[in-house]
């Protein structure tokens, strides 16, 4: 699966008229009678780190979300490109935050998580491991990490020679030996799994789920573009970084994103939902 091209919506460098309007739409968020907070976790939470597993979401954000859990008619979601199991373990949210892993392959509702994968998508998903373990181990610094309907070639940590070469030898080889795998790339990443989805997949799903009449959902990277891309006008999308995206709001940072979050947390007990 490729991702959409980004539209243009929120400008690089807001403006006074844009932060304005962004408390507006904020203000209006906070009145909804059911909201679905859902957010990227990996640069938007957290602040990108080298080792995967030593992201820590930042403490004003995880204050921020807890406060909002405890809201009436209010759903808190993590929405990730990691597996459940990793992005359970570095978000360290209680079981009433729904966690959607792995692109929108894997659920975590009530505190369980299952992905069954069929005979024939088994033997794709070994054939992807052999492949990417072979492109990685000719490289300095370039890392498979496993999910359960795939696996991801990261290099992070790589040059960007070996990123270029490896990136380009593992979807030579992966179209050649595993026709079927479908490929995502994002920040210093290349994914292939044996099952299409999307993180506007992920958004849809939680939407129906819960009856939400308005997302808010915040993500940094070209992934996340899926998310905003299903968004309606009564949502609110927010970019944290740079780049072209969809969104129609942006912040800077991690920090920014958690004042963001408590801002809400903030006119929603006040406000009350229409």
């Amino acid at each position: 699966m490729t991702t959409p091209a980004p539209v243009p919506g929120a400008a690089e460098e807001p403006d006074a008229a844009a932060e304005t309007a962004m408390a507006d739409a904020l203000g209006r968020l906070a009145t909804t009678a059911v909201l679905l907070v859902a957010l990227d976790f990996d640069g938007t939470l957290s602040p990108t780190v080298d080792q995967p597993m030593g992201a820590r979401m930042l403490p004003e954000a995880r204050e921020a979300l807890l406060r909002l859990v405890e809201l009436p008619d209010t759903t808190v979601a993590l929405v990730s490109g990691r597996a459940i199991a990793s992005l359970a373990e570095v978000s360290e949210m209680p079981d009433d935050v729904l966690l959607v892993g792995s692109h929108g392959v894997e659920y975590r509702i009530d505190g369980s998580a299952d992905v069954g994968l069929t005979p024939e998508e088994s033997a794709l998903r070994t054939t992807i491991h052999t492949v990417l373990d072979e492109v990685a181990a000719g490289y300095e610094n370039v890392i498979v990490e496993e999910k359960p309907a795939g696996f991801a070639l990261h290099t992070r940590n790589a040059t960007d020679a070996d990123t270029e070469a490896a990136d380009a030898e593992a979807a030579r080889r992966i179209e050649a030996e595993a026709p079927g795998a479908f490929s995502r790339t994002g920040k210093d990443v290349l994914e292939f799994a044996v099952r299409s989805a999307s993180k506007g997949d992920g958004l849809e799903r939680l939407r129906a789920m819960t009856g939400a009449t308005a997302v808010l959902f915040a993500g940094d990277d070209v992934t996340d573009e899926d998310g905003f891309a299903v968004l309606g006008p009564d949502d609110f999308g927010l970019k944290c970084g740079s780049g072209v995206t969809a969104a129609a709001y942006r912040v800077a940072d991690p920090a920014a994103v958690a004042h963001l979050l408590a801002d809400l947390a903030d006119l929603r007990a006040h406000l009350g939902q229409s």
